[in-house]
């Protein structure tokens, strides 16, 4: 590979040759008249050929130096209108946010952060994704993520959202019950048809209780099993249509509590857990719709 020229030594060239001379250049410019010569010297020794004709009167470009500047000026153009476009965002919160996150969280936290999120910062444009999978966020191109603690990356901050506390909840239509029985215990689900959920790749999830100290850990039989998160709908749609016991996010199932097309199964054992996190790098200069967007769930928590 060739060995190519720095980029400030070219800058300097640039610098010197539209001013006409070294201490022109350097006062207009952060750098001494021999730190400019020197840079000068240096790219003409890297590409081997003179650039400027030096006189005690003018430094002028030879044909070389026109020619390169003729090239690199317009490019030196773009570079400094983009730093100055990026240096703009330190004054305001603008640009895009992209946020990787499971189902539970688009559809039970989220909506009560988002609408209000984007009427406070307008210049902020929102991508947010579903996964349910344990990807590298960061170098999946994402801003930051949202996980619950036993899926965090160890390297990662983490900031609460959304409720502290969540729960599994259970149910099943009424006519189900009704046709096999209410169970009382949570062994008792080992004889019932019970719709299970398992992340992709991952084995089928048991289920978990809890009451008065008391935990039990049951893996019950079903004829449905449906992908964790996406798949939760037909999950819940078979449920409703009598085909056994759902388990879900207590928010998930509570409107269909409250509509009567399910009923609670089990409602004194259900487990309690952490609710989730934001996470993302702790890097020192965070993109500002990042940096808006824990600043605005931070106060949003304290508000809760």
């Amino acid at each position: 590979m060739r060995d190519r020229p720095e980029m400030s030594d070219v800058s300097a060239f640039l610098a010197v040759a539209r001013a006409g001379g070294f201490r022109e250049a350097a006062r207009t410019s952060s750098s001494s008249s021999s730190a400019l010569s020197d840079a000068v010297r240096r790219l003409e020794a890297r590409l081997g050929v003179r650039l400027l004709n030096r006189t005690t009167r003018a430094v002028v470009p030879t044909e070389a130096g026109r020619g390169l500047m003729e090239r690199v000026s317009p490019a030196f153009g773009e570079i400094d209108a983009a730093l100055e476009h990026v240096m703009s965002f330190r004054g305001r919160a603008a640009g895009t946010l992209r946020l990787n996150v499971p189902a539970s969280a688009s559809r039970l936290v989220l909506p009560a952060i988002v609408p209000r999120f984007l009427a406070a910062y307008p210049d902020i444009r929102l991508e947010v994704d579903t996964d349910e999978s344990l990807i590298d966020v960061i170098a999946a191109g994402y801003d930051a993520g949202i996980r619950y603690d036993e899926r965090l990356a160890q390297d990662m901050i983490a900031v609460p959202i959304g409720p502290r506390v969540q729960r599994f909840a259970f149910g099943a239509a009424p006519a189900y019950l009704d046709k096999h029985g209410r169970p009382e215990h949570p062994r008792d689900l080992l004889s019932h048809n019970c719709i299970r959920s398992r992340f992709a790749g991952r084995s089928v999830m048991a289920w978990e209780f809890e009451r008065d100290g008391e935990e039990v850990i049951v893996e019950p039989q079903g004829q449905l099993v449906v992908q964790a998160g996406d798949g939760s709908e037909l999950g819940i749609a078979a449920a409703v249509a009598g085909s056994g016991i759902m388990a879900l996010f207590e928010d998930w199932l509570q409107p269909h509590f409250d509509s009567g097309a399910l009923e609670p199964v089990l409602q004194p054992w259900w487990l309690g857990f952490p609710g989730p996190f934001l996470y993302y790098p702790g890097r020192r200069l965070q993109p500002a719709p990042l940096r808006a967007f824990i600043d605005f769930i931070k106060a949003h928590a304290a508000e809760r």
